[in-house]
């Protein structure tokens, strides 16, 4: 377990300051020096961008301090530690395993997520729930990014069971924020899975080894930095609900890897395939694009566009952090 204190601050809209700057100003002193986040999950890429930048004590737990599979929940910790904002980043993301192992992926994702939305609500905290735009795809034919109210319909277990969490979350929890986001990548890698996408393209490429990406699943690659970023604004407003998170624009997987390439100024024998050749035991949307609408409309700035973001990435990744 990890605590440490951010200055609080509001971040402006277009020049304007942040409208829940003075609803904050007007609360008690009480409150605010009670302002406490609890980070779930807090090593993986998207918990180690967030923590630094959350505005107020933040105490970044991993899986080894609070367990989300234990059928009784450390309620106790929780309550002791307080939190006015619990943030889960924790989440079993084996697309292709979850297929043979259901059962784990639901523990993780929809059963545990039930729990801690209960606990969230007993305590009076509001909780942040990050979700995948895996819960759509059914939709074979679609080619419009897919708003907050468009009907979900997942392809594989791993869609079906963050879909479920986030039914979880919506039902129990009432002071919620359920963010979907897709394609994560970021500065701490993704240990757990072997290395992010764009990692795993250089390391490949380093290798001489000859690269199939597929060119028929398009989506919007995210860096952490700016969608941890857009989650410190959203989160303090009082306007609870579904949002979208990612970079603008859109790309297919073998669009990026160019790109990444390009960039990185790195030689690749890079060719395209399709899903049906590629064999993934889990069915990937071939058009995922999420469109940012609901935060948007809050006067929120666009995220940058996907391009920019993974040029930001490459140029700051073996900065000291």
């Amino acid at each position: 377990m990890e605590t440490f204190t951010v200055a609080a601050t509001f971040p402006q809209i277009k020049g304007q300051p942040h409208p829940a700057a003075n609803k904050m100003e007007d609360m008690s002193g009480a409150v605010q020096k009670r302002k406490k986040f609890v980070v779930l999950g807090s090593a993986g890429q998207l918990g180690r961008d967030l923590c630094p930048r959350l505005p107020g004590e933040v105490v970044a737990l991993t899986r080894a301090d609070f367990d989300l599979t234990q059928r009784e929940p450390p309620g106790e910790m929780l309550a002791k530690l307080a939190p006015v904002v619990v943030i889960n980043c924790a989440a079993y993301n084996y697309v292709d395993r979850a297929e043979s192992e259901p059962a784990a992926a639901f523990e993780v994702n929809a059963w545990a997520v039930k729990r801690l939305a209960v606990l969230c609500r007993d305590l009076g905290c509001t909780l942040v729930h990050f979700s995948t735009d895996y819960v759509f795809g059914l939709d074979a034919g679609r080619r419009e990014p897919y708003g907050e109210a468009d009907p979900p319909g997942p392809l594989s277990v791993y869609g079906l069971s963050k879909l479920s969490g986030e039914f979880m979350v919506r039902t129990h929890c009432p002071r919620n924020f359920v963010i979907r986001t897709c394609g994560l990548y970021g500065a701490s890698g993704n240990g757990g899975k072997g290395g992010n996408f764009v990692e795993t393209m250089l390391r490949l490429a380093r290798e001489g080894k000859p690269l199939r990406v597929v060119a028929d699943q398009v989506c919007t690659p995210s860096y952490t930095v700016h969608v941890a970023e857009a989650v410190v604004k959203l989160i303090q407003t009082d306007h609870f609900g579904m949002y979208h998170l990612t970079n603008a624009g859109s790309c297919s997987w073998h669009e990026f890897a160019q790109k990444i390439f390009a960039l990185a100024g790195t030689n690749a024998n890079l060719t395209t395939i399709r899903s049906a050749e590629y064999g993934s035991a889990a069915r990937r949307p071939s058009f995922s694009v999420l469109a940012n609408a609901r935060y948007e409309a809050l006067g929120f700035a666009k995220l940058p566009v996907w391009q920019d973001a993974v040029e930001t990435y490459l140029r700051n990744r073996d900065k000291p952090r």
